[in-house]
This record gives structure tokens, C-alpha cells and sequence, in this order.
């Protein structure tokens, strides 16, 4: 895999490709695009086996070669099962060891919060996010 694929479309393009060579992947929807040279769009959906489905959106800034923005959701058949996103709770201080990252988790997925080591604007998530699949898979 390239050594940094936030530096280019092409590259990311060439990483997303890579890392959805494997086993586990059925299918994938994943596309990266762009209308400008420095910034890009990565959404799709990879759909794993057992009926996994990882939905993935990410803002890409190749200048700054960083996430901007995200949004993953996980699956299995029709029950969404958890979700990270960036948007912040400052008030949350549950969250600060992670701010502004975290994983909405049952039960009330949608209030109840947990920080997302690991989880950056800096580097690459999929590939965590893809492993925590993947032990879904083996459990």
C-alpha cells in the first residue's frame, strides 16, 4: 500500500482498491471522486461476509493530506449495529480522551457515546474499521 494515500486521489483510489482485497469483502460500492485537485469524496458501501455492510463517507483534503470529515456506519442485514462520527459533544466528557471522535453503541445508539481510540482526521481508519469487522465476523 502507498506510504501515505491521503497525497493524491490516485493514491487513495490504489489504498481503497488494496484494502478491499480480502477475503472477507464481498463487495464494494467504494469510490473515491473529486473536483478539484486538493480535495476529494470517498463513499460507498462494503459488504462483507455473514451480512456485514460497512457504509463509509469521508472528506478528503490532499494538500493537507487529512480527513476532514467522516461518517462510518456498520451493519449486519437490515439493523444498523453502530456508527463513529467527528461531530462534537464538548459537554460530553466521557469523550474527551477522543474529542471529537467516538462510536455511537447500544443500547439508545443514538445518545449513548463511547470514545474511538484510534479513530483520526490524521490517519487512516479503514483499515481499523475493517479488522473490527472482520473479528465480528470470527465471533
Amino acid at each position: 500500500m502507498a506510504d501515505n494515500p491521503f497525497e493524491s486521489l490516485p493514491g487513495y483510489s490504489r489504498f481503497i482498491a488494496e484494502l478491499s482485497n480480502r477475503p472477507t469483502v464481498e463487495h464494494s460500492t467504494l469510490a473515491v471522486w473529486s473536483d478539484s485537485p486538493y480535495t476529494g469524496i470517498a463513499e460507498g458501501d462494503v459488504l462483507f461476509t455473514k451480512g456485514f455492510r460497512l457504509r463509509i463517507r469521508e472528506e478528503l483534503d490532499f494538500y493537507e493530506c487529512l480527513i476532514t470529515s467522516y461518517g462510518y456506519e456498520v451493519y449486519r442485514g437490515g439493523e444498523r449495529l453502530y456508527w463513529y462520527d467527528d461531530f462534537p459533544h464538548p459537554k460530553d466528557t466521557g469523550l474527551r480522551s477522543t474529542h471529537p471522535h467516538h462510536k455511537h453503541i447500544p443500547p439508545d445508539i443514538k445518545h449513548n457515546r463511547v470514545p474511538a481510540p484510534g479513530i483520526s482526521f490524521t490517519t487512516c481508519n479503514l483499515p481499523l474499521l475493517f479488522r473490527e469487522i472482520e473479528e465480528l465476523i470470527k465471533a
